[in-house]
């Protein structure tokens, strides 16, 4: 059977008026429309695909390049919104359906939004949810503390940013463990921080031996975020003041904001440093 929604090298087995018909290793068939027939492609030959379902739900092959496949997330634009649901540009010529039941928020027209792309089974169509839980898992966890990991943004709460974890799991960056913007549909680096006894995880965007490895660095970090993500210090502050308000030597303090500066978690500012993007 070809699978709807990934990508797949397929043998093109004959030329049709309406483009090529290419078969799987089990010998089903899915046509590629002319206007997507790289050149040069003969019958014998095989090509790499993308395959979904066309407006009458028939599989269509394609050498369009989705922005996601099944089961992965994505940040998509909503290009209209229908009584349906919100129609979103996945990089194909046809769009991918967000029906209203699957928006943990209403969308908008002409905004970007993460959503996890799936196959419906009824349909046999590619829609797209945001609304996540039921497509992550909190048993089974794959992965261990003190771990790097691929982060997808999902959202926000007044607690910090959820993330997806690997695209399997979700888990928490605490407000306090944000030391740069994050943008909902961001995909990041980050560390399992700590898994609870009732699979919740803990997430943090830097490993977590780096205090101890730059105590300076994260002395500085502490007093921006006890002064509204902002230090009157800079590399030309007189060496008496840094001491007085931080209990290091300039030359230190200069190590530390370079190193700080280096991992993008401020940014140099007239007057002093700033926690980049000024969050706290």
């Amino acid at each position: 059977m070809i699978e709807i929604g990934t990508f797949q090298n397929l043998k093109a087995v004959r030329d049709t008026p309406h483009g090529m018909v290419l078969h799987n290793e089990e010998g089903d068939d899915v046509l590629l429309p002319n206007k997507y027939v790289p050149e040069g492609l003969q019958e014998g030959g095989e090509v790499e695909v993308f395959v979904y379902t066309d407006s009458e739900d028939w599989p269509i092959a394609t050498t369009q390049r989705p922005f996601a496949q099944r089961d992965q997330f994505a940040n998509l634009l909503v290009k209209e919104i229908s009584p349906l649901g919100a129609w979103m540009d996945m990089g194909l010529d046809k769009d991918l359906l967000v029906p209203f039941s699957e928006q943990d928020l209403r969308m908008e027209a002409g905004k970007y939004y993460p959503v996890y792309v799936y196959v419906d089974e009824e349909t046999d169509r590619l829609v797209g949810s945001n609304r996540f839980r039921r497509f992550l898992s909190q048993e089974n966890i794959t992965v261990e503390e003190g771990q790097e990991v691929d982060l997808f943004i999902l959202g926000f709460s007044d607690l910090g940013a959820k993330a997806a974890i690997n695209g399997q799991h979700e888990g928490l960056i605490f407000q306090s463990d944000i030391f740069r913007p994050l943008q909902a549909g961001e995909r990041i680096k980050g560390y399992i921080k700590t898994i609870r006894p009732d699979g919740k995880i803990d997430l943090t965007l830097q490993p977590e031996g780096y205090a101890k490895v730059e105590p300076n660095s994260e002395k500085i970090l502490e007093r921006l975020r006890s002064n509204n993500g902002f230090l009157p210090l800079h590399d030309k502050s007189d060496p008496d003041l840094i001491r007085e308000q931080l209990q290091m030597s300039k030359k230190t303090f200069k190590k530390a904001i370079g190193t700080l500066y280096k991992q993008q978690l401020i940014e140099l500012v007239e007057g002093g440093i700033r926690l980049k993007g000024g969050r706290i």
